[in-house]
């Protein structure tokens, strides 16, 4: 039984350390932090938002070096989408846009996309702890 304690702590350890990303890397000053500002078909705004959300999605389960994936669209105009980015650091980044699931996105919403401005950013506050 003790084995068997042991044996199920050191799995569920393994396991946290590989879907937790430490605190300590959530804000830096080596953090890429990008904002993506798209404009969208609206005639073909749900079906953007679906592989959007499917991108969104395996980005933050399978790449300990996205830290933050977060997209709104405006209430008025929900064609026009932000999307913040926060990345450990560039080398992340390089890695997140040669995923096979950014590849599958960009592939899939090339001729959606209307605009897109990609903006980098200095965050202000750069140690702050994100919730």
């Amino acid at each position: 039984m003790k084995k068997l304690l042991i044996a199920f702590l050191l799995f569920a350890a393994a396991i946290s350390a590989s879907i937790i990303k430490p605190v300590e890397r959530l804000a830096t000053e080596n953090n890429k932090v990008r904002l993506s500002r798209i404009t969208v078909d609206s005639a073909r705004l749900e079906e953007y938002n679906a592989y959007l959300k499917e991108e969104i999605e395996a980005s933050m389960r399978l790449e300990p070096g996205v830290l933050v994936l977060y997209a709104v669209a405006e209430k008025e105009r929900p064609h026009h989408v932000t999307i913040l980015e926060i990345y450990v650091d560039e080398a992340a980044y390089k890695s997140h846009i040669a995923t096979p699931h950014f590849q599958k996105y960009k592939k899939e919403t090339l001729d959606m996309v209307q605009s897109l401005e990609l903006v980098d950013t200095t965050p202000l506050i750069p140690g702050l702890k994100i919730k």
